[in-house]
């Protein structure tokens, strides 16, 4: 089993920044993709920005130029840096890691959210 622990969400004023945290543990052999996605209200979960082993990055257009989604593969931790916020980025984020857990089996682990609000 993995478990994702998810930090740095809060409240912030347009054009401010956050920084959010995820670190992996548990019993895993590596990790491959480390995503970002968001729920906002109403809406449908949307991949932010994701990144793989190999260190490619991709990015939803909205955030593109203002989001940086970087990994630390030592800390088994993915973080995304947020700046200039705007009201759109409001959401809950959440964390997505794919791991291999043992020979030839990969699953899919979510973290529990993290709430991202920006209002002035």
């Amino acid at each position: 089993q993995v478990q994702l622990a998810e930090s740095g969400g809060g409240l912030v004023q347009p054009g401010g920044s956050l920084r959010l945290s995820c670190a992996a543990s548990g019993s895993f052999l590596r990790i491959n993709a480390m995503d970002w996605f968001r729920q906002a209200p109403g809406k449908q979960r949307e991949l932010v920005a994701a990144t793989t082993s190999g260190g490619s990055t991709n990015y939803v257009d909205s955030v593109k130029g203002r989001f940086t989604i970087s990994r630390d593969d030592a800390k088994n931790t993915v973080y995304l840096q947020m700046n200039n916020l705007n009201n759109e980025d409001t959401a809950v984020y959440y964390c997505h890691v794919g791991a291999v857990i043992r020979l030839f089996v990969s699953r899919d682990y979510w973290g529990q959210g993290i709430q991202v609000t920006v209002s002035s």
